[in-house]
């Protein structure tokens, strides 16, 4: 059995400050970079990429992978033309290829699903269709998704079946790969594809009231383990949506693969129900910057473990740049000692601090390259390194992560750790490689909006949303939207 593998993966963000380019899936932090041809397999097998759980499963089944190509970039503004047209003809070259060497019996494709390229605002059905447009419409094809997608008729229509991760924080990605490819091998042993039922919501969800861990989610997500449970249901894809995509089909959504569409109708209909009677439960606790510190100052007293601060609106892995200063600024002003900013996206700053060396106080305007906002210092340099580490936290334990040229300052008694290249505070990994035990920081303040949750919230005395400046807004409401659809209710989501 031959089976064919690639991947594409990008949360784009249409308001963010900078567009995402080919150079960026070449180097981005935390999966390893573009992997064409023989080197994806070995490239993949080891990571915490879906993928990598396709892979264990097909190899286990003796199936004969043919690996095309496989993208992976940092979310940031929508992906240029040049970008996704090299990477979509590398997957669609080396697809054609394996058709030339032999019949294939399936495909599997590791998709983010909140893509937007500038041409093709659903740019997951723009790939889809290429795909088919060389296999056919017959041959078995599934894809894994993060809940994040923003859902699309095409993509649902032209898969055999969706498969998003269950978690968020994304623990699981392995495992929605793992079943993706199962599901694929069920499918090859079919006479015909699963029945489909696709549904959309009116209404956002924020990304912090996304989160699995805590009810509302947390209890849609045991609804809809029950659901899928019915005879005859396939697959259950609940994808939560990535509300700063600006297109048409932003937004939540349900599909779902049955034996019959009766089933399938009536397991997608049964989860929107469930989902919509919880829509005024999504409502996310948080301060503004200056209260936000001054609480976290307050709560250090008798805490048990750190006190976590999410500038959550400046989210590397929502399409922020991670380089916005005020939390900093702030946490400075109100002489929060000891505390600690993981990290600020600024190579400028990393490179005058490794210029000055280790010992040395360094005059630098910190971070604001996004926003225009940077936050002039006096900084002592306390160590350097590469920037170069292993993740080991529940999401990517193994992924390489390299932020490049790297410097862990000290300004005024707060520490921060200044990076050549952007990554989400997700993993403790990132302070410990600066030489910095986590658990030893009276305040943590992470550039992260949920993903920190899964190796943070564990140790921390207590978590604060913090909202300072930066594209991931909080409550997307407030965005100049010009494409979304006119039904949907953009309420505010801030408690």
């Amino acid at each position: 059995m031959r089976i064919a593998i690639g991947g594409f993966l990008h949360e784009s963000h249409s308001f963010a400050p900078r567009p995402t380019t080919y150079a960026d899936f070449q180097s981005p932090g935390g999966l390893p970079p573009i992997q064409i041809g023989a080197a994806l397999i070995p490239g993949l097998r080891t990571t915490s990429a879906p993928s990598a759980g396709a892979i264990g499963v097909a190899e286990a089944a003796g199936v004969t992978l043919v690996p095309l190509a496989w993208a992976f970039a940092n979310p940031a503004g929508p992906v240029q033309d040049e970008a996704f047209e090299r990477l979509s003809a590398q997957i669609c070259a080396r697809l054609s290829d394996a058709l030339d060497a032999g019949p294939l019996d399936g495909v599997y494709l590791d998709l983010h699903g909140a893509a937007v390229v500038e041409s093709f605002p659903d740019a997951e059905g723009e790939l889809l269709r290429r795909v088919r447009a060389i296999v056919g419409a017959a041959l078995p094809l599934t894809i894994s998704l993060d809940p994040h997608a923003n859902l699309t008729a095409a993509m649902v229509r032209l898969a055999d079946a969706a498969v998003p991760f269950r978690t968020y924080p994304h623990v699981d990605m392995p495992a929605a790969g793992a079943r993706a490819m199962t599901l694929l091998l069920a499918r090859i042993g079919r006479a015909g594809p699963w029945f489909r039922a696709f549904r959309q919501f009116d209404f956002w969800i924020p990304l912090g009231s996304q989160c699995t861990l805590m009810p509302p989610m947390s209890a849609v997500m045991t609804d809809r383990m029950a659901i899928a449970a019915a005879p005859g249901v396939a697959e259950l894809a609940w994808c939560f949506g990535f509300p700063y995509a600006d297109f048409l089909d932003c937004g939540p959504a349900v599909a779902a693969f049955a034996e019959t569409q009766a089933q399938a109708d009536a397991a997608a209909d049964a989860l929107v129900a469930r989902i919509a009677a919880r829509e005024a439960t999504f409502v996310q606790e948080t301060l503004p910057a200056a209260e936000a510190v001054a609480e976290a100052l307050r709560a250090c007293a008798g805490a048990t473990g750190p006190i976590v601060m999410a500038d959550t609106q400046d989210n590397p892995g929502g399409g922020g740049h991670g380089d916005t200063a005020e939390l900093l600024a702030e946490l400075v002003r109100q002489g929060a000692k000891g505390a600690l900013v993981c990290l600020i996206n600024d190579a400028d700053s990393a490179a005058a601090c490794h210029a000055a060396g280790v010992g040395a106080t360094v005059a630098l305007s910190l971070g604001g390259k996004s926003d225009g906002m940077p936050f002039p210092c006096a900084a002592r340099v306390v160590r350097l390194t590469d920037g170069v580490f292993t993740l080991t936290g529940p999401m990517g334990a193994g992924n390489p992560g390299n932020l490049g040229p790297t410097a862990l300052i000290e300004i005024e008694g707060v520490l921060v750790i200044v990076a050549t290249r952007k990554m989400q505070a997700l993993d403790q990994a990132i302070i410990r490689h600066v030489g910095i035990e986590p658990a030893s920081c009276p305040i943590l303040a992470l550039k992260s909006s949920v993903h920190f949750r899964a190796d943070f919230e564990p140790m921390a005395g207590r978590i604060i949303v913090a909202i300072a400046p930066g594209p991931v807004l909080a409550d997307p409401a407030v965005l100049n939207f010009r494409h979304v659809r006119a039904d949907i209710r953009r309420r505010p989501r801030l408690g």
